[in-house]
């Protein structure tokens, strides 16, 4: 018989328990360890510190406003034109026979100057023949009126006192007196045809430009030259209803004697050379432009060609100048920087020193460098000057006296703010 199996001893049992248990211990140890490990290592890392969270506060460059004596200005712009321009035309038909040497482009003449002649030759037949029949008109006249005289007599002579005028001759003395002032009246005629073949300047003046010359057929009205007045030119300016509040300058003005205009000084640069002339607002419009809403003032400056001219540059027709008119005085206005005026009622103010504001004013009037203001602002008062990228009411701004203080942005805009200007 084979031999039964043999029955493990307790001590056997015992020594495969102990093996199966240290198999399973070691996963269990190595998790715990890392586990430790882990939890060693944060508590040992150093721990972050917690800060709150700051608001810089943005550099601006900012000045007071000041109150001072100010004399207000209004500036406005226009073109120059001549008072008097007109076209040149003939009021007889022929051809022309002269042209003064003055009849050019650009030509100067004087008031009577003899521009151009017509050939009078056909004008002067017709005061000849006007002339016979106003002596032929003055004969027949002669005759009727001592016909008339002879008929009177031998009446008075007969003793006839109930004669007609027929018999008298009265209408037939009537007829030869309208004879006569008809031929007279052709004669008049007939002299003043011969009188317009002369064409004379009717103003001193220059010619723009000419459209005929010697030789040349014209007719009654063709076109000879376009010329234009130098005694006065004026420029139309358009002031806003604000302008017209600072001038104190009224709705339909006109200048007088008593009551002269408004002194306006006119700027150009003519030849690589700013140039300037003086002259006065002598009127202004009656209505406003339905379009800009402006009401246009005209001021004038006599003799441009000569007296009126700054140092010989006369002041000529065409030319776009800059008006400056001068207001009244203003005593302790407030004035600030013209940086510091945003769109056209609006600065930024800095309160307790750190804390920005927009602030609404009224502008009186303002020039490249300084506005004056009418209200919204007090002497004292500090205004930023520098641009403020994305400006928010309350924001938190630190003022600075010097530009160079303030951020690498503002300095930017700051410089482009200058070239700008």
């Amino acid at each position: 018989m084979p031999d039964a199996p043999l029955a493990p001893s307790n001590g056997s049992k015992l020594g495969l328990i102990l093996k199966r248990g240290a198999v399973l211990a070691v996963p269990a140890l190595i998790i715990a360890g890392t586990v430790g490990g882990l939890a060693l290592s944060s508590a040992m890392a150093p721990q972050t510190e917690q800060k709150e969270d700051l608001v810089e506060a943005l550099p601006v460059v900012a000045t007071r406003a000041e109150a001072t004596d100010v004399q207000l200005s209004v500036r406005s712009q226009g073109v120059v034109q001549a008072r008097s321009q007109v076209v040149l035309s003939p009021e007889v038909t022929g051809r022309v026979s002269y042209v003064s040497p003055n009849f050019l482009a650009g030509g100067h003449f004087n008031r009577g100057d003899v521009l151009l002649r017509i050939d009078p030759t056909e004008f002067e037949l017709r005061v000849v023949q006007a002339q016979a029949n106003v002596a032929q008109a003055e004969t027949t006249l002669a005759r009727e009126q001592s016909e008339a005289r002879n008929a009177r007599l031998e009446a008075d002579e007969l003793g006839i006192t109930d004669v007609s005028d027929l018999a008298l001759r009265q209408p037939q003395v009537a007829e030869a007196q309208a004879r006569l002032a008809s031929a007279k009246a052709a004669l008049s005629e007939a002299e003043l045809q011969l009188s317009r073949t002369v064409i004379r300047a009717p103003f001193d003046g220059r010619i723009i430009s000419r459209a005929v010359d010697r030789g040349a057929f014209v007719t009654t009205g063709s076109p000879l030259a376009s010329i234009f007045s130098t005694d006065v030119v004026e420029i139309p300016i358009s002031l806003t209803d604000n302008d017209l509040d600072v001038l104190d300058l009224a709705i339909g003005f006109e200048a007088t004697v008593n009551n002269p205009g408004l002194e306006v000084t006119l700027s150009a640069l003519v030849a690589g050379e700013i140039r300037e002339w003086t002259g006065e607002i002598k009127r202004t419009a009656s209505v406003f432009d339905a379009d800009t809403r402006v009401l246009f003032a005209y001021v004038e400056v006599d003799d441009p060609f000569g007296a009126g001219s700054d140092e010989g540059v006369p002041l000529a027709t065409g030319l776009f100048v800059s008006a400056e008119i001068q207001g009244p005085s203003v005593e302790r206005a407030v004035t600030i920087p013209r940086t510091a005026l945003r769109g056209t009622d609006r600065v930024y103010v800095v309160e307790n020193n750190d804390t920005l504001r927009f602030r609404e004013v009224e502008v009186t009037s303002s020039d490249r460098t300084r506005v004056v203001l009418a209200s919204g602002l007090e002497a004292g008062e500090l205004v930023i000057t520098s641009p403020v990228r994305s400006p928010a009411d309350g924001m938190t701004v630190r003022p600075v006296d010097n530009p160079s203080e303030a951020s690498p942005a503002v300095l930017a805009s700051v410089a482009e703010s200058r070239r700008e200007e």
